[in-house]
């Protein structure tokens, strides 16, 4: 059963210079956006951050970057971050790069138990130089290891007191595969329901892999880059 909180700060409790966390959503969809402004206030350093991307400058994970909170990122998309370019250029952020599909199989096994996978994503690139590779069935795979953290903070639509979740379209994208890998998940909802009120068929995340659940509203849900028509 998840412990409801009431506070950002007892949410975050025990997060501390060092730690690794996976962090959801793709681009700012679904991003868990006032436990990362929480993060920068809380001042924690050092922190190792597994996300499909580092946000933007000046929003989701780009604050915590521009404050010089982030060690390390692993992630396969940093494309819309200038200040990430500047800090990876300048040696001062320690960069993996991971091809998408493998890094959700990488959280997804991470999850589940299973140590490591074979994958034909990166044979013959700079990823798989120095690294395990094995033939089946006349083709070259490359071993990739699970992906677990000490926490995991996500996003859902609603969440019950129990910490049953549900993710709305978009938002459900690496946050369910991270609520599994993570040793403590968090869980940020904008509705919080009593237990019993969501249908069972429709729970993306089960309580047994939530242990922290906070209602939140005010989320902003920027769009990262805005196209219209001319």
């Amino acid at each position: 059963m998840a412990v409801v909180c009431t506070s950002i700060q007892e949410a975050l409790e025990g997060i501390s210079d060092g730690a690794s966390i996976l962090a959801g959503g793709f681009g700012l969809v679904g991003i868990p956006e006032k436990l990362i402004q929480g993060l920068r206030e809380s001042g924690v350093r050092n922190l190792t951050v597994i996300s499909n991307n580092c946000g933007v400058d000046e929003w989701g994970l780009g604050i915590l970057l521009q404050n010089k909170q982030i060690r390390k990122m692993i992630s396969s998309y940093v494309g819309e971050n200038k200040e990430f370019e500047r800090q990876y250029l300048a040696g001062e952020l320690e960069v993996e790069l991971v091809p998408q599909g493998t890094l959700a199989e990488r959280i997804r096994a991470g999850g589940a138990g299973i140590p490591a996978f074979y994958t034909p994503a990166g044979v013959g690139t700079p990823i798989a130089e120095g690294r395990e590779t094995r033939l089946f069935d006349g083709k070259e795979y490359l071993l990739e290891t699970g992906l677990r953290a000490d926490f995991a903070l996500i996003k859902a639509w609603k969440g019950d007191r129990f910490g049953n979740l549900v993710y709305r379209k978009t938002a459900r994208n690496f946050n369910p595969m991270m609520a599994a890998a993570g040793r403590i998940t968090i869980a940020e909802v904008e509705e919080l329901v009593e237990t019993g009120e969501l249908d069972p068929d429709q729970i993306h995340t089960p309580s047994v892999y939530v242990q922290r659940i906070i209602a939140c509203t005010g989320h902003e849900k920027r769009i990262e880059r805005r196209t219209i028509r001319k």
